[in-house]
C-alpha cells in the first residue's frame, strides 16, 4: 500500500504552492456553518430577551420595596406618611406643600425612575393598602398582564 505523504508547500513546484495555497471553503461549507448559526440563534435569543424583560421586573420590586422602607421611615419619624400632594418628592426634599413634617430629613438621594424610564406612582390613601407605591409596568398603563402587568407594594 502507498501512503500518501503531505509534501511541505515550500518544497512544491510554483504551480502546485499556488493551488495549495488558495483553497478555502466550498459553499455548501459556508451554508451549513450559516445554518447551524441561525439554529443556535434562534433557540438563544429568545431566552435571552425573556431574562431582559425578568430583570426589569424584579429591579421594578426592589425599588418599590426601598420606596416603601423610606416611606416607613418617613412615617416613623413625622407620625405620617407624606400627603398625596407632598407625594414620593418628600423623601428627598423636604414638603412646601400641606403640613409641614416636624422632624423632616432626607430619605433618599434621588428618586429613583422605574425600569422603563417612568416615574413611581405613590397614592395617599391607598387602593391597596394604606398607602401604595407601584409601577405602571412595561406598557405604562394601568392594569395589564406578564410584563405589562403594575408592580406594586401590594404584592
Amino acid at each position: 500500500m502507498h501512503r500518501a505523504t503531505q509534501i511541505p508547500t515550500f518544497m512544491m513546484p510554483k504551480s502546485h504552492r499556488r493551488a495549495a495555497i488558495v483553497r478555502g471553503f466550498t459553499l455548501i461549507e459556508l451554508m451549513v456553518v450559516l445554518v447551524i448559526i441561525g439554529v443556535l440563534a434562534a433557540l438563544i435569543v429568545p431566552n435571552v430577551l425573556d431574562r431582559a424583560d425578568d430583570a426589569r421586573v424584579t429591579a421594578a420590586r426592589t425599588d418599590v420595596n426601598n420606596l416603601m422602607q423610606a416611606l416607613k421611615l418617613y412615617k416613623l419619624d413625622n407620625q405620617r406618611f407624606p400627603s398625596a400632594d407632598q407625594g414620593l418628592e418628600a423623601l428627598v426634599r423636604k414638603p412646601s406643600v400641606g403640613t409641614s413634617p416636624p422632624n423632616w430629613k432626607p430619605y433618599l438621594d434621588k428618586l429613583p425612575s422605574d425600569p422603563w424610564g417612568r416615574p413611581y406612582q405613590y397614592v395617599n390613601p391607598g387602593v391597596k393598602g394604606e398607602i401604595d407605591v407601584f409601577s405602571f409596568g412595561a406598557d405604562g398603563t394601568a392594569g395589564g398582564d406578564g410584563n405589562n402587568a403594575d408592580i406594586g407594594s401590594w404584592q
